[in-house]
């Protein structure tokens, strides 16, 4: 049921971007618009990226039901940082009508094993403050701070 996506996902990819950005718009409507991270383009080119691989959870009949975003991050060279290669989630989403189903679930474990595959170090990833339902699910994954965004708004 998860595999790596194709261009044939796009349009569903599509319809779960626009619930991500609906659920961080309707959180934090003074720094998110309503739109999508990525538009068709832009996916194609990811899609062709080795190093931003995105998993797919898909149903029996092949419909997407979900998706995470990766990519790979490495320092070399880096004055300050190690050179440990990372998995970065960039985006994990679970059909709005789906949720609970333990998909998520099983997209950040895939995402897991992508990371130990690849060597990686570890897998990182970010959250905002105004999904406490996301922030309680990668808690419930194991994942701990590991830095933290602090703001005053002026």
């Amino acid at each position: 049921m998860i595999r790596f996506a194709s261009e044939n996902d796009i349009e569903k990819i599509e319809v779960l971007l626009k619930q991500v950005c609906l659920v961080h718009h309707n959180g934090r409507p003074d720094i998110f618009k309503i739109g999508t991270k990525y538009s068709a383009h832009e996916l194609k080119m990811i899609l062709k990226d080795k190093q931003r691989p995105i998993l797919v959870y898909a149903n029996e009949n092949g419909e997407v039901m979900g998706y995470c975003f990766c990519i790979f991050q490495q320092h070399k060279n880096n004055s300050v940082m190690t050179d440990i290669k990372t998995l970065y989630i960039d985006d994990l989403c679970v059909d709005e009508n789906q949720r609970g189903n333990h998909i998520g679930k099983e997209l950040y474990e895939a995402a897991v094993e992508l990371a130990k595959d690849n060597g990686c170090y570890n897998l990182t990833l970010n959250v905002w403050s105004c999904n406490p339902s996301a922030m309680r699910f990668y808690q419930a994954q194991g994942l701990v701070p590991q830095k933290i965004g602090m703001e005053l708004i002026l």
